[in-house]
């Protein structure tokens, strides 16, 4: 099951917090960017955010999942819990870098 436009309109809306925030379709799901860095996978209608080794200790409580097959293994966002959701982003931001053209 792919997800939603509805869905993706819903997390974006959830995370109105940013100004700059876009989302792009990939493959039938979804790259949530944040300052043009690609920061929430959305597949199946499930946000998913990047392991970043250096913040394990910090986010080891979260559930996890494989979001498409072949992929390595995220954090599962729970979407519904704006502020943590927007705590979590906040830790992973720093680590990302903005996508250069090629």
């Amino acid at each position: 099951m792919a997800t939603t436009k509805t869905y993706i309109e819903y997390v974006c809306d959830q995370l109105n917090h940013y100004k700059n925030i876009r989302y792009r379709k990939m493959f039938g799901e979804y790259m949530i960017y944040i300052d043009e860095k690609p920061v929430l996978l959305v597949c199946d209608n499930q946000v998913y955010i990047k392991m970043i080794a250096e913040l394990n200790d910090k986010m080891n409580d979260l559930e996890q999942g494989h979001p498409y097959q072949g992929a390595k293994l995220h954090y599962i966002l729970n979407i519904d819990n704006v502020n943590d959701s927007i705590e979590i982003i906040n830790l992973v931001l720093p680590y990302l870098k903005v996508k250069q053209p090629k």
